[in-house]
């Protein structure tokens, strides 16, 4: 039995409160395209996406309460890739190049676009370039020659520190199969406020928790494009 996991990123969103700016970053700068660019389905919000490739983009949300709350360096963000921010933020993102001759034709592009990059820098499983984005992001594009050799990248001494046991680096190594079954036939579990979960209300969640999958798809679904095909 095989172990379906995530195969790529289908997009990353990034809370803004200029989504102009972040996608004429994107666009002139990194060169992605804008592909969509909505209100975003059942909330008051601007939602934007700008494409890596066919399957993997880079989301933007505007909404009127992003413009009250002041980035923080350390706070909401790193600042730098080095630098801390606070648990469940994004500390930095890196962006795949294909080889790194690619990696260095980024470089251009981002240099020719009068934005500061450096690098590249061997880290040994991957070649990286860094730089920054607008609103406080730390970016970063890499390349990898191959796959990362687990037995030569985790190491012992950070496995102790960080509370890892030898069974654990077995398991987490060795992920487990799927559940048995047909695909989606697996039931929503009771809810269990000890796991991780949206930070929805707690008495919002639970009913939410409570619905059938049919009644979530019912009240969640916007399959219509804003531009219908003519």
């Amino acid at each position: 039995m095989t172990v379906t996991h995530p195969n790529g990123v289908h997009h990353l969103a990034v809370s803004t409160a200029d989504v102009k700016a972040q996608i004429e970053f994107f666009t002139q700068v990194l060169g992605a395209k804008l592909v969509a660019l909505y209100w975003m389905h059942g909330v008051e919000a601007w939602h934007g996406f700008v494409e890596l490739n066919d399957t993997c983009s880079v989301a933007f949300v505007e909404m009127k309460a992003n413009h009250g709350i002041d980035p923080i360096a350390g706070v909401t963000h790193s600042g730098t890739p080095a630098d801390a921010s606070a648990p469940g933020t994004m500390q930095h993102v890196a962006f795949n190049s294909a080889t790194l001759d690619d990696l260095l034709r980024m470089r251009d592009r981002i240099r020719a676009a009068g934005v500061t990059v450096f690098g590249p820098v061997d880290h040994g499983m991957c070649h990286s370039i860094y730089f920054g984005g607008p609103e406080g992001l730390t970016l970063e594009c890499a390349t990898s020659p191959a796959p990362i050799p687990a037995d030569n990248w985790i190491d012992p001494a950070v496995v102790e520190l960080a509370g890892i046991t030898a069974d654990d680096v077995v398991r987490y190594r060795n992920p487990p199969a799927d559940p048995d079954g047909a695909p989606g036939s697996v039931v929503q579990p009771p809810l269990d406020t000890t796991k991780p979960a949206m930070g929805y209300p707690e008495e919002v969640l639970a009913i939410m928790a409570s619905m059938s999958d049919d009644d979530i798809a019912a009240g969640m679904n916007y399959p219509d494009p804003p531009v219908p095909n003519p």
